[in-house]
């Protein structure tokens, strides 16, 4: 037990030397496990720099694209003069709430 923390006072670990395979069946199986996933690593590697972050990208400007289309049809609408309807059956309420007659969300420019 004293050798145990002399040697990890050294910085020494017990039971992991990886010249020790041939004799620790359980060390041998994951050095053979660890060469075996290096390339399936690599190849997962490769995939994330080189579709993952272009996808992204590309998909980013396309939603910026489509918002902005969608805010210039907005603005449109808005000098176009458009009357919105209220109908009888939207925005009913039994009683007002406590902060008004409006939901706690409430934007004048989106909500009607």
């Amino acid at each position: 037990m004293a050798s145990r923390i002399a040697a990890a006072a050294k910085g020494i670990r017990f039971a992991s030397n990886a010249y020790a395979s041939a004799a620790n069946p359980w060390l041998a199986e994951r050095i053979a496990i660890k060469e075996h996933a290096g390339p399936a690593t690599e190849t997962w590697r490769k995939i994330s720099l080189y579709v993952c972050i272009p996808v992204i990208g590309v998909a980013s400007i396309n939603a910026y694209n489509l918002y902005a289309r969608h805010q210039a049809h907005l603005e449109h609408e808005r000098h176009e003069g458009h009357e919105r309807v209220k109908y009888p059956y939207m925005r009913l309420r039994a009683k007002a709430f406590p902060w008004g007659d409006d939901s706690l969300f409430f934007n004048p420019d989106v909500n009607f």
